[in-house]
């Protein structure tokens, strides 16, 4: 039988007491998924808290960003997992047409790029983020699909989606509302892209449905039972 959480009103009823009091245990920490996930990522320790302080994006809300891909991948390609994921402990690399460990596709990456740069987009984030994301080869489709593929080293995944989450919260800023306490906004946005954030004073919490057994959850309000559970929390701490 699985967890009868399939949307944000639901997640909300979940989170009972606030973060800074005690947190709730994430109903899936026992499943085999989690426990491979748990150990792939913990790998990554040092990657993500060096994207992190560059960023200003918090580790915990990277891998909040991380866990509804990763249960995707799991959960949907079971005979991969069972022979890779689940023994090796790692993390699901694709490359296809969404790449790395995130699944970022090729238009977010180019768009990720270009607001570095563009001073008059609300995306931009000022001049020292501006070289972030150089490369070092003139082929730059080649190397912006094998840096962020790289099996041995997430940091580009990671870089690239630290930098959307700094550039969604801007945009959002500027237009006068904030959304950098609400993970699962965040999440929504990362899931739906920069052509479907449209700042508004009462967000949605949604995304693509991840079905986990018997359960649908959303990207967003699945991203946020982690980010408030006391899941990784002595590692990743929430902010």
């Amino acid at each position: 039988m699985g967890f009868v959480i399939e949307s944000d009103k639901q997640a909300e009823n979940f989170i009972s007491n606030p973060p800074d009091k005690s947190y709730p245990r994430f109903p899936l920490a026992h499943t085999p998924e989690w426990v491979a996930f748990r150990q792939a990522v913990l790998k990554d320790k040092i990657i993500i808290e060096k994207v992190s302080k560059k960023t200003g994006v918090s580790a915990r809300m990277l891998v909040a960003l991380l866990v509804p891909e990763q249960m995707r991948l799991f959960h949907s390609n079971r005979p991969l997992f069972k022979k890779i994921f689940e023994p090796l402990k790692i993390l699901g690399n694709q490359s296809q047409f969404s790449w790395g460990i995130f699944g970022i596709k090729d238009e977010t990456a180019r768009s990720i790029e270009k607001h570095l740069k563009d001073t008059k987009s609300p995306f931009y984030l000022g001049v020292s983020f501006e070289h972030l994301l150089d490369f070092q080869t003139d082929d730059h489709n080649q190397e912006r699909f094998q840096r962020i593929i790289k099996e041995n080293d997430h940091t580009y995944g990671y870089l690239y989606t630290a930098l959307y989450v700094a550039q969604i919260k801007n945009q959002w800023k500027q237009a006068g509302f904030p959304i950098q306490n609400n993970p699962e906004i965040l999440a929504t946005l990362w899931n739906i892209g920069f052509k479907k954030s449209n700042p508004n004073a009462n967000p949605k919490s949604g995304g693509s449905t991840l079905r986990i057994n018997n359960t649908k959850w959303s990207s967003g309000s699945f991203a946020k039972i982690f980010y408030y559970s006391d899941e990784l929390i002595e590692i990743f701490p929430a902010h």
